[in-house]
């Protein structure tokens, strides 16, 4: 649900199973708070966000490489998980689309804040967090289950149709609506939608290194 705009992004689904690509992701914010992803850096400012390691050359024809997290985003993956799989089977949600909002949203940091005010490991908006009954939007478990019991209501909402589920937990559910139930267009949205797809369709067929 972060509200940062976002540019640059390469690697859409395609891009990331394409046969050689990297799917190493780099990511810098300017002074206007545009968050700019790519794997293709191009520029001094662009700092490493998320690396995929590459399989040994035994494994390479069966195996295009894991989703690989740095020290800290891992650990706080395996301190989350058991939350995560928690709200997932409470509200019916598969917990490979939780995992990859997540990374998306705040790389698993429990304190992350965007310049919109969205907060938390699933980035919840004030608003949203009161419409979920969310008192303490900093506390991971409480973050989690509003964020997933607002994902469900989304998924419900558009009829299991994940990219405009996805889309409408990026640019408000109205919007979507109001685009005649399609991605809205907007490019932080596209971007969005394409990165959260791409990382749920990977960690539904890969193994997560830690």
């Amino acid at each position: 649900m972060r509200r940062w705009f976002l540019k640059s992004l390469v690697i859409a689904g395609c891009a990331v199973c394409a046969a050689g690509a990297r799917a190493d992701i780099y990511k810098f914010v300017d002074q206007n708070n545009v968050v700019h992803f790519t794997n293709m850096p191009n520029d001094p400012r662009y700092k490493l966000f998320w690396r995929e390691r590459k399989p040994s050359p035994a494994k390479a024809a069966v195996n295009k490489g894991p989703v690989a997290l740095g020290a800290r985003t891992s650990a706080n993956r395996v301190r989350y998980t058991p939350m995560i799989e928690s709200a997932a089977q409470a509200y019916q949600v598969d917990p490979a689309l939780l995992h990859a909002v997540i990374l998306t949203e705040s790389g698993y940091n429990p304190d992350a804040v965007s310049p919109k005010g969205a907060t938390g490991l699933m980035q919840l908006m004030p608003d949203t967090a009161r419409r979920y009954g969310v008192t303490n939007i900093y506390d991971p478990s409480a973050n989690i289950h509003g964020g997933t019991r607002y994902l469900r209501d989304l998924l419900r909402m558009f009829n299991n149709n994940i990219h405009l589920a996805v889309a409408a937990y990026n640019a408000g559910e109205n919007a979507v609506i109001g685009n005649g139930n399609k991605i809205p267009p907007y490019p932080e949205t596209k971007n969005y939608v394409a990165k959260v797809t791409a990382l749920y369709q990977r960690l539904k067929t890969k193994k997560t290194t830690l």
